[in-house]
């Protein structure tokens, strides 16, 4: 019990400090805060900050390894006679029906989308997130299809499920930026899902078909 005890309280410790991090680059922008800001205001020493988060970057991607993981859960969570990248549209085309906010439908998520505009460390940690997306899930296909280590299959099919998702994102992205409804972009962006499908060869979509077995 006292084991479950001290890690609760370092997982509740981990996640003031994000928030109040958020919360200041949100309102003053990530150039300009510093770590030690951002300590005083948790009420942590400077050490502290680091022992949970290595690099500043990492406070304001504080969620990136679910981020990284994503689509390769998708994946591995399809239905039986279903292909990794109809796995992918079925998810996102539920996440943008439900107007989550895990694919940024939420009022706010422009201030997000500016920060990181306004910051090119975090541009290129985006950057190098999205390579991570992009070799996890071709590790992830290599291994659901048993691909040889030769085979450029999975890297190709992975690159085209990545534009899905990416292609998404910007698009909500940017309908957020310019001031919209929630609502009004999710019905514009189920249509964009559509629009995408109708993109993909027959090869892309019935890649990596889970067997009934």
């Amino acid at each position: 019990m006292a084991e479950g005890l001290r890690e609760r309280k370092k997982r509740e410790t981990r996640q003031r400090i994000s928030d109040i991090a958020t919360g200041l680059f949100l309102e003053h922008g990530f150039v300009t805060v510093t770590i030690a800001e951002v300590a005083e205001a948790a009420d942590v020493s400077v050490n502290t900050v680091y022992n949970y988060f290595p690099a500043k970057e990492d406070l304001f991607f504080d969620r990136s390894a679910g981020i990284v993981d994503r689509l390769s859960r998708w994946v591995r969570g399809r239905d039986a006679g279903e292909s990794a990248a109809r796995a992918v549209l079925r998810e996102l085309r539920a996440e943008v029906e439900a107007v989550s906010p895990r694919v940024g439908l939420m009022e706010g998520y422009d201030r997000f989308l500016r920060v990181i505009h306004e910051a090119p460390p975090l541009r290129s940690r985006l950057w190098s997130l999205q390579q991570e997306v992009h070799d996890h899930l071709e590790a992830t296909l290599r291994e659901e299809t048993g691909a040889a280590a030769d085979d450029r299959l999975p890297n190709l099919i992975a690159g085209q499920v990545v534009w899905i998702h990416q292609t998404v994102f910007v698009a909500i992205g940017r309908e957020m930026v310019a001031g919209r409804n929630p609502d009004e972009v999710s019905r514009d962006v189920l249509v964009l899902l559509d629009d995408i499908e109708e993109l993909l060869s027959e090869k892309v979509l019935n890649y990596a078909v889970r067997g009934a077995g």
